[in-house]
């Protein structure tokens, strides 16, 4: 085996926990993907003698990679981030959920907190995702955000507190939650307006990405109480009805296939039985993107 083989080697053993940053740090998989590609080429470019510790090295260039796209969307964004916005989610089959291994899965992120970490700003967000989810020491991420040490520091403190004050907290127990998303689903294919009031939280966010094209029009949209998504479950009812109990992310979810193409995905948050946050990602274009297993298609 050559040198460049023993690298690329050597990469491919990172390259699981890259992505998983890249992830958190973007919000979409095949932007993820390309981040991680890119750090492969700049590590080709390097002289990998020179580098002592090769997690370490990876890991922070891949923020650095994903920290420029941020500041570039930020950049060419001449809005805020539109509320029913719906990071891409991870989809797999729900047999393959594993208790006590699901918190250890690269991408067991939720779309809630996700949501969250786009309200970040781009030195925020890498400053936590670097240090709170993958423990890099302030003294590594501070080159990267051109900030010293204890300023860096500030940063993951700030970000810290927003998303402790914005994540909505949400049942950790996957058989509860899929308790909740049964009832839900029960309700809607049954035109039963009182039983879906009665499994959302009267205080429930429903939040439809339509994508760009429609953003602002009746496909995307923000719902808030429990009557007002209860109405828009029962319109859109057709939908439920071709849905298929999957995982998205950390927890249970629904993708919704019609004609074995995916119209949407949907994620949940549940408190106490009941459903209190629901995200929908039905923008044509991403969900042609998306990496969906075939059992679930």
């Amino acid at each position: 085996m050559n040198d460049k083989e023993l690298l690329a080697e050597r990469f491919e053993e990172h390259r699981d926990h890259l992505e998983a940053v890249a992830y958190r740090m973007l919000g979409s998989s095949a932007e993820a993907e390309d981040a991680v590609q890119e750090a492969w080429l700049r590590l080709g470019r390097a002289n990998p003698g020179e580098i002592d510790n090769l997690g370490g090295w990876l890991t922070t260039v891949t923020g650095r990679i994903c920290l420029d796209q941020l500041r570039s969307r930020t950049a060419r964004r001449e809005q805020p981030m539109d509320e029913t916005f719906v990071p891409d989610p991870v989809i797999r089959p729900l047999s393959q959920a594993d208790p006590e291994q699901e918190a250890l899965h690269a991408d067991s992120v939720g779309v809630a907190l996700l949501v969250v970490l786009d309200r970040l700003e781009p030195d925020e967000r890498l400053a936590f995702v670097l240090h709170d989810m993958f423990a890099v020491p302030f003294d590594d991420i501070a080159p990267v955000v051109e900030r010293n040490a204890a300023a860096t520091r500030q940063l993951a403190s700030r970000a810290r507190r927003r998303v402790r004050d914005a994540t909505p907290p949400s049942e950790p127990d996957l058989g509860r939650q899929k308790e909740a998303l049964d009832a839900f689903m029960a309700a809607a294919r049954g035109g039963d307006f009182e039983a879906l009031v009665a499994v959302l939280h009267p205080d429930v966010v429903l939040r439809a990405d339509a994508g760009a094209l429609v953003r602002g029009a009746a496909g995307s949209k923000t719902l808030r109480g429990a009557k007002a998504v209860a109405e828009s479950a029962l319109m859109f009812a057709r939908y439920t009805a071709a849905a298929r109990t999957v995982l998205v992310n950390d927890g249970v979810g629904l993708v919704s296939v019609v004609d074995g193409r995916v119209r949407s995905v949907m994620s949940v948050t549940v408190v106490d039985g009941r459903i209190t946050g629901m995200y929908i990602l039905a923008d044509p274009e991403r969900l042609e993107r998306l990496e969906v297993p075939d059992d679930v298609v």
